[in-house]
């Protein structure tokens, strides 16, 4: 498995690391028929089809049609393409914006909405086993990431939940995600779905706990 502690140096995120695109000075010399979309593309692609063990630079480059030293206009190491196309498949997830939570019947509130990305976000670890080590490896803060990061907290928002109670309510369902979802032991569908609407009984039990707790309203003179 490929982690950041590999190469024995520590690195910067590629998402930390300044300016997304190549260099000016790389741009005017590369490669033409080259850009870092369609590497990093190239590189999900790879990933899929042959697992994170055997990805390298020169597979990727052959698979292009290119040489290995041709990938380093565009990124500066196999990591930072790593972390490109980890993003990259998280983008599957949908653009969740302010106005697109995710999918789920309207009748169900907050709890179809989660059973909903959930169930997406298992998808995707399916679709692509070699997201979930490297969600582990790497910061995990591209843009995608965040955008599923904000969906998940604007829908723990709507349960209500008081602020420290929902900190705790977002690690069960972080820890759920990756823990049911990954490569280590995963689950058939019915048991996940099974223990996702016990996660979610649980939020509800203390949701109406807290409901419960809160003092009444004044009667009005």
């Amino acid at each position: 498995m490929v982690t950041p502690a590999d190469s024995g140096t520590a690195r910067t995120s590629v998402w930390l690391a300044g300016s997304q695109a190549a260099p000016a000075r790389r741009r005017s010399e590369a490669p033409a028929g080259l850009d870092r979309e369609r590497i990093t593309a190239a590189a999900v692609r790879l990933l899929d089809a042959e697992g994170l063990a055997r990805f390298s630079m020169r597979r990727l480059a052959a698979a292009l049609g290119v040489t290995a030293m041709s990938l380093y206009w565009y990124v500066d190491t196999k990591h930072d393409l790593l972390e490109l196309a980890l993003d990259s498949a998280l983008g599957e997830l949908g653009e969740l914006g302010e106005e697109q939570e995710p999918a789920g019947p309207p009748a169900e509130g907050w709890p179809g909405r989660l059973r909903s990305l959930a169930r997406g976000y298992r998808r995707l670890l399916v679709d692509h086993p070699w997201v979930a080590p490297l969600t582990a490896a790497y910061p995990n803060i591209g843009p995608h990431a965040r955008a599923f990061d904000a969906a998940l907290h604007r829908l723990l928002d709507a349960t209500g939940l008081p602020d420290a109670t929902r900190c705790g309510a977002r690690l069960a369902v972080s820890q759920f995600l990756h823990g049911c979802g990954g490569t280590v032991r995963r689950p058939p569908e019915g048991e996940f779905c099974l223990a996702l609407d016990v996660l979610i009984a649980g939020i509800q039990a203390h949701t109406g706990r807290t409901a419960a707790a809160a003092p009444a309203a004044p009667e009005a003179p």
